[in-house]
């Protein structure tokens, strides 16, 4: 069979770093709603930057058939948009002298654990994000921004591998009409290898 110039894309659900990122959209959503003034800037910022990190996952994953470098350019944004909203968490925690929790805190830990669960959701982290203390809301959210952001580093540098083995649209198009030509001549000769063989018998 020639090779495929479309290959098979899509599916941004399955991926972790997209699981990852739509609970902290959720996450941020419900934080700012009650801890952030709905008419300030800042409201529209997070909300804006978290909903740029889930949507640009998706659009890469859809866009990926056909370009391999916009697919990457959209997870890079996707991780940017989330590292500008971790400073936003990083913000609120800092003018209101609350300390961020180190890797080794506990509940930093207990979050680690939370984040490693076989099909984690909103669900999962509940009890942290809607928890009535300010302090363990911004604190779970921002652990979950910063793992997020760890998986998209590493789908960035699979989907640059991949752009290097596969390369763009173009060169596998051209590839598979190569490919579709040489089964073309392939079948001319097997059929003439048939005439051949047929004429001598007679």
């Amino acid at each position: 069979m020639p090779e495929r110039f479309l290959p098979p894309h899509g599916g941004y659900k399955k991926l972790l770093a997209y699981q990852r990122a739509q609970v902290v959209f959720d996450a941020t959503e419900h934080f700012c709603e009650r801890f952030i003034d709905p008419r300030s800037r800042t409201y529209d910022q997070m909300v804006q930057s978290a909903r740029s990190g889930k949507q640009n996952i998706a659009e890469g994953s859809q866009i990926s058939g056909t370009s391999k470098e916009t697919e990457v350019k959209l997870t890079n944004f996707a991780r940017s948009s989330l590292q500008e909203l971790l400073e936003d968490y990083q913000d609120f925690l800092r003018v209101r002298g609350i300390p961020e929790w180190p890797k080794d805190h506990p509940y930093a830990k207990r979050l680690g654990e939370l984040c490693r669960t076989p099909g984690a959701n909103y669900e999962t982290f509940r009890k942290g994000i809607e928890h009535p203390d300010p302090a363990i809301c911004a604190n779970v959210i921002a652990g979950l921004i910063k793992v997020a952001h760890r998986l998209l580093g590493g789908l960035l540098r699979r989907q640059e591998q991949d752009f290097i083995e596969e390369g763009g649209l173009r060169e596998r198009m051209t590839r598979a009409r190569l490919a579709h030509r040489h089964a073309e001549r392939e079948r001319e000769r097997e059929a003439g290898r048939k005439g051949t063989q047929g004429t001598k018998g007679t």
